[in-house]
């Protein structure tokens, strides 16, 4: 992660300001950068999506691909994610300096999406213990400024948001062998219920408060970050501390509360917003990758 450095004095005036709810930037401890979303910006994926926050920037793409269930699920699809850390981000990540955070975030998105009820994996089966459908989740960091985890966790949600999966047809011959027909009419296909996919929420203790959306100075003054993981309905999946500060009960209380309260407004923007844009059809506006 992008290593910003501050002086004494610096860090002062950012707890201080927290400490009064006014942060630098003027947002209140509970408050997000403004976010920008755009769906459908790479044309050789099944899904994808850019998500800037600040002066983080993030573009996931979602590839599907015949493979063989795994054992211990043998009637659901699943999901693989891959982070790569662009070396235009930060030159931390030049060469293999991103590996360590690639396969940090690969192994958070892992356990986010680790149980049946965030994604209908089900649907993604074709025949049970045989065939079906593999989600290959690109991530692909372009700029760092802030709150990683949270910008990461709504784009790979717009995304499936925007994944489209092409129906197939099993037939049998005579003799009982199996054969996948795929549709020719590439309209003819299955879109992925997101409802109940996760959002990562990136609670920050800064002298202490604790805040949301963090920007890469506040993150230099934390003590502490507790990443929760929160559907729409605000339940609580999974989280888990980072950073190597302490955080007593009583504050991961506080901040669970808070990231169950933030995270369900986040959900509602969020589903308002895919659900807007995907009625616009082709007359949206697009921004491009390069935009």
């Amino acid at each position: 992660m992008a290593t910003v450095l501050l002086s004494e004095a610096e860090k002062v005036y950012v707890m201080h300001g927290v400490q009064d709810d006014l942060r630098i930037d003027g947002r209140g401890c509970e408050d997000y950068r403004h976010i920008e979303i755009e769906t459908d910006v790479v044309s050789n994926t099944s899904g994808s999506a850019r998500v800037k926050i600040g002066h983080t920037d993030i573009l996931v793409g979602v590839k599907a691909e015949m493979g063989t269930p795994k054992l211990e699920r043998p009637s659901e699809g699943f999901l693989e994610f891959f982070v790569d850390c662009s070396a235009n981000a930060t030159p931390e990540f030049e060469g293999r300096g991103g590996e360590d955070l690639g396969t940090e975030i690969a192994n958070t998105l892992y356990r986010v999406f680790d149980n049946s009820s965030s994604l209908q994996l089900k649907t993604l089966c074709i025949t049970p213990r045989e065939h079906c459908w593999i989600l290959y989740v690109d991530v692909l960091l372009l700029e760092c400024g802030g709150n990683l985890f949270d910008a990461i966790s709504i784009a790979v949600k717009a995304a499936l948001h925007n994944t489209k999966v092409p129906k197939v047809r099993v037939l049998e011959d005579d003799e009982g062998a199996k054969e996948i027909e795929l549709s020719d009419d590439p309209y003819d296909c299955i879109c992925l219920n997101v409802e109940n996919v996760p959002c990562i929420i990136t609670l920050s203790k800064i002298g202490h408060r604790h805040v949301v959306d963090a920007t890469s100075q506040e993150e230099a003054c934390r003590m502490a970050s507790l990443l929760v993981s929160v559907t729409s309905k605000g339940t609580i999946t999974c989280f888990r501390k980072v950073g190597g500060g302490s955080l007593d009960p009583a504050s991961i209380f506080e901040m669970l509360e808070t990231g169950n309260r933030v995270g369900k407004a986040l959900h509602k923007s969020l589903q308002t917003t895919l659900e807007t844009e995907e009625s616009l059809g082709k007359k949206r506006q697009k921004v491009g990758f390069l935009g």
